[in-house]
Formats: structure tokens, C-alpha cells, sequence
């Protein structure tokens, strides 16, 4: 008697298990393909640099500020088409209203102006090789602000191998490509570990909002806020839009922007989803995979020397990447890592 009640029990908890490893296997899957398409995108958008009017030295603040504001501006257009298309415009405009969006629309600040901003200025001086590994670094910020705020709990194997994605950021950025100027190639590492720290704060603020908030949603609120601040805040303060009309004529790069935001707004959609599903610390683990698309990409699109650090370090990042994400049958509590 005793074992027929208990039967039933175990296989309802055993059947829960399986379903929340299942959904947890299906995070990681969004979170490797945001990686890819990031990586794309990253590539991509590097290419409005070659263009001569971005390379004025008279620009050099303005011209990858404007390009950040193109790319988010257009990731908020497509995104919109996208929640339009599946029914959710009527969601997006309650989320505008609602107090539950407050730390998506702050994450949005972090990881658009601050971080995106940072990224395109580590991208002008460094290149995307270099900056994309070591913005694979944000998980070791995003962990420790999610630790804190999430309750997630971090083991020490996941922590080793976010001391490895450091390791591997470090190899990376640690010699200039040559032919490069020292002093441009160091302030793009630094303006890509601001990006880091945006990042990571982003996703911690955007998976708390999210609890409550559909991720596809909650994306759009990012991107709309983010494009909003570039806007009117952003490149008012960095020299105006002289750029704008331009940057989209240009028949050399126009189609950058819109390409590269598509593959920027499905990588986010990826992205968020993933740490809906799986948990911050471990989808932005395996999502840091965009380190080793962006060395494909910018070997297939762009001049740019593969050099041994970068292979290296793009190793050591993977490496840490798979200690933080760990066995999957050991995914069913999608907060514990």
C-alpha cells in the first residue's frame, strides 16, 4: 500500500524534472544561437568603419555613436514588425505602462547607450576580433550581480571557469595586432570592458523584469528605450545627426545598418529568451560563444590577422564557458549553476 502511494509521487516529480531539463536544454539552444547571429551582426556592423566618412578624424566620437544609434534604432523596427506580426502590440503597449518594465527600461540604459556605445568605440579602435572576446567576459559581472540580487547560486566549478573566461580575455587583449597604434588598439580594450560591465548589469536587470514579462515584449521595450536615449540624449551631446542621413545613403554601407540590426534583433531575441529559460549565469556562458563566430566571420568578411592569442583566448573563454553550463542532466533548477 505503501508503495503504490509512492509511485504515482516519484513519477510526477520524476516526469517535472525531465520537462524542466527539457526546457532548460531548449535555453542553451537560443542562448548558441544568439551567439552566432551576434557574432554576424558584430561583424557586420564593423564594415561601416571602412566607409571615408566614418573614418574622419573629426568623428571619432560622433561617427560609432551614430552607428550604435543606427543599429538600435533599427533593432527596435524590426523587433516592433516582429510583435506585430505575432499578436503582441497590444502586450507592448501595456508593458510601456506598467511598473513591472522599470528594470528593463534601466537594463536598456546599461547595456544601449553605456554598453553598445562602448562597443562600437572598442570596435572603431581595436577591431570586432579583439573586442568581441573580451566582451565575452560580461557572464563573470553578470554572475556575481545575479548572485546578489537573483539568489542564483554559483558553485565553484562554475566559478573556475568564469576565471578562465577572464584568462582568456587577458591573452587576448594583452598584445596589439601589429601595424596597430598601441594607444588606440588599449583605449578600444577599455572601452570593451565598459561594454562588459553594461552587459552584465543588462541582463541581470532585464531577467528580473522578465519574470513577469514576455521576453519578446520586454526586448522591444529595451531597444525602444535604448534608440530613444541615442536619439535625444545621446548624439545631441556627441555632435548632432550630421551623420544619420549620410551613414543610410551611402550605397557602400547603408544596407550595414538595417542587415546587422536584424541579425542584432534576433540574436537579443535569442538572447533574453534563453535567460528566461536556463538562467542568467549559464545562458550568458554558452551565449559568449559569439567570441569564437566573430573571429569566423571577420575572417570570412574582413582583413583582419587571426592572430595565436586570439585562438588561444577564444579557447580559454569556451573552456570556462563549458565549466559554467555543466552537466545537463544537472539543469533542473534553472537558477542553480
Amino acid at each position: 500500500m505503501t508503495t503504490a502511494t509512492m509511485t504515482p509521487t516519484a513519477s510526477v516529480e520524476e516526469l517535472k524534472m525531465q520537462q524542466d531539463v527539457s526546457f532548460a536544454k531548449k535555453g542553451l539552444v537560443f542562448a548558441v544561437l544568439s551567439g552566432m547571429s551576434w557574432g554576424l551582426g558584430g561583424v557586420i556592423l564593423s564594415l561601416a568603419f571602412a566607409a571615408p566618412l566614418f573614418l574622419e578624424e573629426a568623428y571619432w566620437l560622433l561617427a560609432p555613436l551614430t552607428v550604435g544609434a543606427l543599429h538600435d534604432s533599427f533593432c527596435a523596427l524590426w523587433l516592433l514588425g516582429f510583435n506585430t506580426v505575432t499578436g503582441r502590440l497590444k502586450e507592448l503597449g501595456r508593458t510601456l505602462r506598467s511598473k513591472t518594465v522599470r528594470p528593463v527600461v534601466l537594463g536598456a540604459i546599461f547595456g544601449g547607450p553605456i554598453a553598445m556605445s562602448s562597443y562600437m568605440l572598442g570596435v572603431k579602435f581595436a577591431g570586432p576580433a579583439y573586442v568581441m572576446p573580451i566582451t565575452a567576459l560580461y557572464p563573470a559581472v553578470a554572475s556575481i550581480f545575479a548572485a546578489i540580487f537573483l539568489k542564483e547560486k554559483i558553485g565553484m566549478r562554475a566559478w573556475c571557469g568564469l576565471f578562465l573566461c577572464v584568462v582568456g580575455g587577458i591573452v587576448i587583449g594583452y598584445t596589439p595586432p601589429e601595424g596597430s597604434l598601441g594607444n588606440e588598439f588599449y583605449l578600444g580594450i577599455a572601452f570593451a570592458l565598459v561594454a562588459t560591465f553594461g552587459w552584465g548589469i543588462e541582463g541581470v536587470l532585464a531577467t528580473s523584469g522578465m519574470d513577469l514579462l514576455d521576453p519578446a515584449v520586454a526586448l522591444n521595450v529595451r531597444q525602444i528605450t535604448s534608440s530613444t536615449v541615442y536619439m535625444l540624449v545621446v548624439l545631441p551631446l556627441a555632435g548632432g545627426y550630421v551623420l544619420l542621413g549620410p551613414g543610410l545613403m551611402d550605397a557602400s554601407i547603408g544596407w550595414v545598418f538595417p542587415v546587422a540590426a536584424l541579425a542584432g534583433a534576433f540574436s537579443y531575441l535569442c538572447w533574453y529568451r534563453a535567460m528566461n529559460m536556463t538562467g542568467v549565469s549559464r545562458a550568458m556562458a554558452i551565449n559568449i560563444t559569439y567570441s569564437l563566430w566573430g573571429i569566423f566571420f571577420s575572417a570570412v568578411f574582413t582583413e583582419v590577422e587571426i592572430t595565436a592569442n586570439i585562438i588561444i583566448g577564444a579557447l580559454v573563454i569556451t573552456t570556462g564557458m563549458v565549466l559554467v553550463v555543466g552537466n545537463p542532466k544537472e539543469m533542473t533548477s534553472l537558477r542553480d549553476v
